[in-house]
């Protein structure tokens, strides 16, 4: 027995009947495969997906298993050739069947936290795909919203600034500025506490260290 893991697999139950009450739909995988698995299952023959910026999707190999499904209309930002189309690929987002994203933090209580620049992948949480499947790794679990709101803002914004190569006070000293700067990528804070609409938003829980 891995105490570890033992310990993940009592938070992520204790998690997951917490989603519950908030009418969102809860998993808990122990492998990547696993959780593609399930992804996938999730997403029908012929419907349309997108994704926010996650690198828990490329992590874990999302991304290849929806580039080997020929039967998904694909929404990727990654193909467009100018602002003008990525624009419309976000419009397109909207009106998708399945948007697929990871959360910056996650609640015991099962509160999902997320801080974004742009508002895309924010705003397609809040309202517009018929479905959001959310993936988190252990990593994302914080015991109450107060640590989840500080692990999104001091342990997943900086290293993603840093990969967008930002101009912020967090690529420079680690922490959050509280800044105003152009390059800011804490524009939107959303915290999502209830789903309106009964398991429109599921979350898989995966095993390990996924994402930042």
């Amino acid at each position: 027995m891995d105490p570890k893991r033992e310990h993940h697999k009592i938070l992520a139950n204790q998690l997951i009947k917490n989603l519950a009450k908030r009418h969102m739909e809860g998993f808990y995988c122990e492998t990547p495969e696993e959780a593609c698995s399930l992804a996938s299952s999730l997403m029908k023959q012929g419907s349309s997906v997108s994704w926010g910026g996650t690198m828990t999707m490329k992590e874990i190999g999302l991304d290849k298993v929806i580039a080997n499904r020929s039967d998904l209309i694909v929404y990727d930002r990654a193909n467009a050739n100018s602002q003008e189309e990525i624009d419309e690929i976000y419009r397109k987002t909207f009106s998708a069947d399945n948007f697929i994203m990871s959360t910056n933090a996650i609640s015991l209580d099962g509160q999902l936290v997320n801080i974004d620049g742009t508002g895309n992948r924010v705003a397609a949480l809040i309202f517009g795909p018929k479905q959001v499947i959310v993936i988190a790794g252990m990593n994302k679990v914080c015991h109450d919203l107060d640590s989840a709101i500080v692990r999104a803002r001091n342990i997943a914004s900086p290293p993603n600034a840093l990969r967008f190569d930002k101009k912020t006070p967090c690529t420079a000293n680690g922490s959050c500025g509280d800044c105003l700067s152009g390059d800011c990528i804490c524009n939107q804070i959303v915290i999502t506490r209830n789903s309106r609409d009964e398991n429109r938003i599921k979350v898989i829980l995966v095993e390990g260290e996924w994402g930042y």
